[in-house]
């Protein structure tokens, strides 16, 4: 049995694993095939699954429902409210379990509050997407994404802060001191 915590007023449905040291708080509800790993947190009034896999470190706010044909890397940050799709265009007399859309958001992208992710995309790897974002198009790795619909505003460090790049396509982080190149619309670690 996994070292883990899940609050007596939330639901975990068989055939869920949860990884040592999550934490999954008041009012949430775990479906059944549904893989989490270590080291997350989920806030108040979650909805997980069925069949999603969740990486380690992820931070689940409040409030977020996170469906099938949602995929989450390490080290993700979900704000409070934010909002996942997985058909493109659904009726409530129409099933369409079968055309859900596959979302992926890539290790370490953070996720701002209310912000909407349209299902079939992919938020690259240590992104940004700003609060109350309409994502509806593929985010690049590092990319500073904000507005509805949403668009790139800059790049970001590994530690979230706004990169400003030299006549070289150099830059470096303020904070961690790591050193970034802009080459051909993407960015690198050096």
């Amino acid at each position: 049995m996994a070292d883990h915590f899940v609050h007596e007023s939330s639901y975990v449905d068989e055939n869920v694993s949860i990884g040592d040291n999550t934490k999954v708080w008041h009012f949430s509800h775990i479906l059944s095939n549904t893989t989490i790993g270590k080291n997350c947190s989920f806030g108040q009034n979650c909805v997980v699954g069925p069949r999603v896999n969740i990486g380690n470190g992820v931070k689940v706010q409040n409030n977020i429902s996170i469906y099938e044909g949602v995929e989450i890397e390490d080290d993700v940050f979900l704000g409070p409210s934010m909002v996942f799709t997985n058909v493109i265009n659904p009726r409530s007399f129409i099933v369409r379990r079968e055309e859900f859309k596959k979302t992926l958001l890539k290790r370490g992208c953070s996720v701002g509050a209310n912000t909407t992710i349209v299902c079939g995309n992919t938020i690259g790897a240590y992104a940004f997407i700003g609060a109350g974002t309409v994502v509806t198009k593929d985010v690049p790795n590092y990319a500073l994404i904000v507005g509805n619909p949403s668009r790139q505003i800059g790049w970001v460090s590994k530690a979230g802060h706004k990169l400003i790049f030299d006549e070289k396509g150099i830059a470096t982080c303020k904070v961690s001191q790591e050193t970034y190149m802009l080459e051909n619309g993407k960015v690198r670690t050096l």
